[in-house]
């Protein structure tokens, strides 16, 4: 049998390969995480393949881990964190590639909203070392108490229980959003650093899959000069919606921008939050802000 160190290594490694990491801090972090830690006791029920959450109908579509060997769990693969609720800890290599677009560094100030364990919040803390900073979100209270648990050991992460639309400090040089949002909240903009990025999952929900999936758009934001925002749409995503930060009329236009097709979402290159009216070169507007071509 591979001792779980090593296979945590080739686990990672594998990640590189096939989601075409470029940071090696970010492989050498999921080859330091034990990802079983920040997981309930196996064994544990999976989803195998993402493509599966975007065309099942409602209810689970899951299958058991055949023990409790936490090598199970070293593959590319959702694993519930509740499954009654339906609730997962993210497909490793999806969330590698949107980490790998934050550049994470040493020393770095990190915002993660919707921690749920804290696998990942553990993931982005050893990318930026106890040099750096990690404040982590989540919204439901028993997952941010068992979050707050798992990342004791790590000191300069900070488990806080809310939703992020209060007051959240900054500035911070990453931000990574990990539910599905119908735009971004003026706070997290604000608390961007220059030349933070954001991965932003916007997301409308579908009607077929229920109120908590939603399909849509991953999208990096940065603040490059000043008050000067970029955009770029990295790739299509289906993931649970995030609660009580969702506007359902953004929802609605989300849903129309995106029907326009890929070579529209593609053009886009800037979020405008200056006032203006509604023009061609508007992807998708909003009251705060917009996503311009």
């Amino acid at each position: 049998m591979m001792d779980l160190d090593l296979r945590r290594r080739f686990f990672a490694e594998e990640l590189e390969a096939v989601s075409k990491l470029r940071s090696p801090l970010l492989v050498d972090a999921f080859a330091a995480v034990p990802r079983e830690r920040f997981l309930p006791p196996g064994p544990w029920h999976v989803w195998s393949d993402s493509f599966e959450i975007i065309m099942a109908g409602p209810g689970p579509r899951t299958r058991p881990t055949a023990d409790a060997d936490p090598a199970r769990v070293y593959h590319n693969i959702s694993v519930a964190i509740d499954p009654a609720r339906q609730l997962f800890n993210g497909q490793p290599g999806t969330l590698a590639v949107w980490l790998d677009a934050l550049d994470l560094a040493r020393g770095g100030c990190v915002l993660h909203i919707g921690c749920g364990l804290g696998y990942y919040t553990a993931v982005i803390a050893e990318c930026v070392g106890p040099s750096g900073h990690v404040v982590a979100y989540e919204v439901d209270d028993a997952l941010a108490g068992e979050a707050r648990r798992n990342l004791a050991s790590r000191s300069w992460v900070e488990v806080r229980h809310g939703d992020a639309s209060g007051a959240i400090g900054g500035p911070f040089d990453a931000l990574l959003v990990n539910a599905g949002v119908t735009h971004p909240l003026d706070a997290w903009l604000d608390a961007l650093a220059s030349g933070g990025r954001m991965m932003l999952p916007l997301t409308s929900t579908m009607a077929a899959m229920g109120s908590t999936l939603g399909k849509g758009l991953v999208v990096r934001v940065a603040r490059e000069n000043g008050e000067e925002m970029s955009a770029r749409v990295l790739a299509v995503v289906a993931v649970y919606s995030a609660i009580g930060v969702r506007d359902p009329g953004m929802n609605d236009r989300l849903g129309t921008a995106m029907m326009a097709g890929p070579a529209k979402w593609q053009a886009v290159r800037r979020v405008r939050r200056d006032p203006h009216d509604p023009s061609p070169s508007c992807w998708l507007h909003g009251t705060s802000c917009c996503f311009s071509t």
